[in-house]
């Protein structure tokens, strides 16, 4: 029977309530609003993927321990900052079913906020005593930062090929995910190779999980909680509609490429190139790349000697694959 995500969460509760306390201490203040606003927001967890992910890595190299909970807990604090501080660029109101920290209090309390969840982060990185977990947060951070960067960039040109979007969800997305399987590695002084190899993994898996993430906003979901094309509304080309643009055989064609290149696009015309992409075969696409990407993601795991782990690591991929939001 195939292992689940939830089974994989509970097999690691000791370890992720070890880690959450981690968090905790690393975020403590003599602020009553930071700590007010900080335990408001940890109160709503998410699925805790990537510190799964680091944990599992270190489970891999030889066992969980103190320095891969740090670098756990290093992770996960940077993402919910990144998290912050995405609500404030976008004004969202709801997270996670909550109230965002900006619709409540204010832009600038939450981009403070964000801030001072970078500087946990670095606390806790600081405390495993690891340079080389310093520079692959470091990196990690660097490559979010550019990534975020050059969506905006070519947002602006509307119009970008699936090779730009790649580079774009490798470092706004996947380098994340690369970084927490390094963390587990390094923790455990795992070879500089099967590092390496087990960061291919994670890549590949981030890559799918924004793939995967991009094709919601076709779809008017209550559960996933945002708007259909909000990206296009953000001038953001994603997979289903780069692949429905690159069919030039098709009879409009001409027509959608044009609309997309327009200065500023109405409601009408967000849902005509929606159902463009869809009806081009955008979506079938994505999945079909996410299919390829889970086989190349097996295949690099193949070298590891078949374990729990690795069983779990795959069942990881196919559960991003699968998910609802």
């Amino acid at each position: 029977m195939a292992i689940t995500l939830t089974q994989i969460q509970e097999q690691l509760r000791p370890d992720l309530d070890e880690m959450n306390q981690i968090i905790k201490s690393a975020l403590a203040s003599n602020n009553d609003l930071a700590n007010s606003i900080v335990n408001t927001f940890l109160a709503n967890k998410g699925k805790m993927l990537r510190p799964i992910i680091t944990l599992l890595s270190a489970k891999l190299f030889g066992g969980i321990n103190r320095k891969s909970l740090l670098g756990a807990a290093a992770v996960e604090i940077l993402h919910n900052a990144s998290l912050i501080h995405d609500d404030v660029i976008d004004a969202a109101q709801e997270r996670r079913g909550a109230p965002t920290i900006n619709s409540v209090w204010s832009n600038h309390v939450a981009v403070l906020v964000g801030d001072f969840f970078v500087t946990g982060a670095l606390r806790c990185g600081i405390e495993t005593g690891d340079g080389r977990i310093m520079r692959v947060l470091a990196d990690m951070g660097r490559d979010l930062s550019l990534g975020e960067m050059q969506q905006v960039s070519t947002a602006r040109n509307h119009n970008i090929d699936e090779t730009t979007y790649m580079e774009i969800i490798r470092s706004k997305t996947a380098s994340l995910f690369e970084c927490c399987a390094r963390l587990g590695g390094y923790a455990n002084d795992a070879p500089q190779t099967a590092i390496d190899e087990l960061g291919r993994f994670a890549r590949l898996l981030g890559i799918c999980f924004q793939i995967k993430d991009d094709t919601f906003d076709y779809y008017n979901d209550p559960i996933v909680g945002k708007p259909t094309g909000n990206d296009l509304r953000e001038g953001k080309m994603t997979l289903p509609l780069i692949y429905a643009l690159s069919r030039t055989d098709l009879p409009d064609h001409d027509e959608m490429l044009a609309l997309v290149n327009k200065e500023s696009l109405t409601s009408e015309d967000i849902d005509r190139l929606i159902e463009f992409a869809k009806r081009a075969g955008g979506i079938d696409y994505a999945y079909e790349t996410m299919e390829r990407l889970r086989d190349e993601a097996n295949d690099v795991l193949s070298p590891f000697s078949p374990d729990e782990t690795v069983d779990q690591l795959r069942e990881i991929f196919d559960y991003v694959i699968a998910r609802k939001l």
